[in-house]
């Protein structure tokens, strides 16, 4: 009997009415939070269609009756089975969380709601290895599934976040050991010496990071609503204010208490390029692209980048400057700008996408409107785990304000990857 081994129920008050075939299987849907009631549940069910079959075989119901009767336990038992396997035991139903971070996410939405909680949620961050000092003083740790949706609607607000990458340290600041040439080698016979080469150098790069915030609030009321997401709702309003934050620091920030920009940097004409500096390329006017040939401009600079860099090459400029950009054509009249063959794609020029940031520089004498590089291995992120929130229910009544902080860094990690364009003749 092919059913006798599916997952399924009839534990807690499940009955079938069995009279006739058009009976109707009835029972509580199974607790998906707790795998122990699915599994008791499934030990019922198989005794349950054990006990319709021996009732077939005792003539007390024919065999299509009987499996008519089956039926429905067989469709609730696929549902359970669908739901022990996506559950982690001790972790949840397919949620990637454990049982502490469970706990701790359950006490912070009751925290978040009623701003009252039993249990120690200091401790219960500690527990959830999402922190390991349980003082509240600086607000508590949002649950991990809650920081996984701000992080993800964070990362389509902010085009360097799409671009650079990304990393999680648990510390101040980010280093990274950066080798920067020097090793050598040598080719000898067989029976040739072979003296010592050259020791590569290495530098250190380090990424302090500075603290963003936000601030939103909602209605008490509101926050009693039971079909409010309140983890989508603080994922959409943080995400909004951390965003524009960050965007500004990735392009422009000075590096103190925030991330260093892109155009922070120090630049050098690209055929005199240092370690440490960002090469650039001239637009060929003053104050803008060359009157003929404007494209040229870019052609130089995607091809000041090193062959190595420019196989995952990428542009960027603000949107003043790529509706001059998306003006331009080729001596047959096409326009240079290529729109995407799909939506999840972005245009490109000379085969490279071209993203948008509107804190850019804008044309101007001596402006950086475009940059090109391999941003993955340009510029790094450097997130520090924890986003913290303290609940102020008295300042803004009748409003409920949120004081979100995350601590973030940013900076230029390969100046090989990177190149700029510079309005110049």
């Amino acid at each position: 009997m092919k059913n006798i081994h599916r997952a399924a129920l009839l534990a807690a008050g499940a009955t079938v009415v069995a009279s006739k075939p058009r009976a109707v299987f009835a029972a509580p849907r199974a607790d998906a939070d707790n795998p122990v009631v699915m599994i008791a549940q499934i030990n019922a069910a198989v005794e349950a269609m054990r006990a319709k079959h021996e009732e077939a075989i005792a003539g007390r119901l024919t065999q299509d009756e009987a499996n008519a009767l089956i039926e429905p336990i067989n469709a609730e038992i696929d549902r359970l089975s669908a739901a022990l396997t996506a559950a982690q035991l001790g972790g949840g139903a397919g949620d990637g969380l454990n049982a502490a971070q469970r706990s701790h996410r359950d006490a912070f939405a009751t925290w978040f709601r009623r701003g009252n909680v039993d249990a120690d949620l200091g401790e219960l961050s500690v527990n959830a290895a999402l922190t390991t000092q349980s003082d509240p003083d600086g607000g508590y740790v949002v649950p991990v599934d809650w920081e996984q949706g701000i992080d993800r609607v964070l990362g389509t607000m902010s085009v360097m976040r799409q671009l650079a990458r990304v990393v999680q340290i648990s510390g101040q600041t980010y280093k990274k050991l950066v080798s920067l040439g020097g090793a050598t080698s040598g080719w000898v016979g067989e029976e040739d010496g072979r003296p010592g080469t050259s020791t590569p150098t290495l530098r250190e790069l380090a990424l302090p990071s500075g603290e963003v915030y936000a601030n939103p609030a909602a209605t008490q009321q509101l926050l009693d609503d039971a079909r409010f997401d309140v983890a989508g709702w603080l994922a959409e309003e943080i995400s909004i204010e951390f965003g524009e934050a960050e965007s500004e620091a990735f392009i422009t920030g000075n590096g103190k208490n925030k991330p260093r920009g892109v155009l922070a940097y120090d630049t050098i004409a690209n055929a005199s390029y240092a370690w440490g500096k960002i090469g650039f390329v001239k637009t060929g006017a003053a104050a803008a692209f060359a009157g003929t040939d404007p494209g040229d401009a870019l052609i130089d600079l995607l091809f000041a980048l090193k062959q190595g860099y420019r196989n995952g090459a990428a542009f960027l400029t603000s949107d003043a400057v790529m509706a001059e950009i998306r003006k331009w054509k080729d001596g047959q009249g096409n326009y240079l700008w290529a729109p995407p063959s799909t939506s999840d794609q972005v245009g490109t020029i000379l085969g490279k996408p071209v993203y948008t940031d509107d804190y850019m520089d804008t044309l101007g004498a001596n402006k950086f409107p475009v940059a090109v590089a391999d941003w993955k291995r340009a510029y790094t992120i450097a997130d520090r785990i924890g986003v913290r929130i303290l609940r102020d229910p008295y300042t803004n009544k009748p409003f409920v304000q949120f004081y979100a902080t995350k601590r973030v860094g940013g900076g230029v990690t390969n100046f090989e990857a990177i190149k700029l364009l510079k309005c110049s003749a």
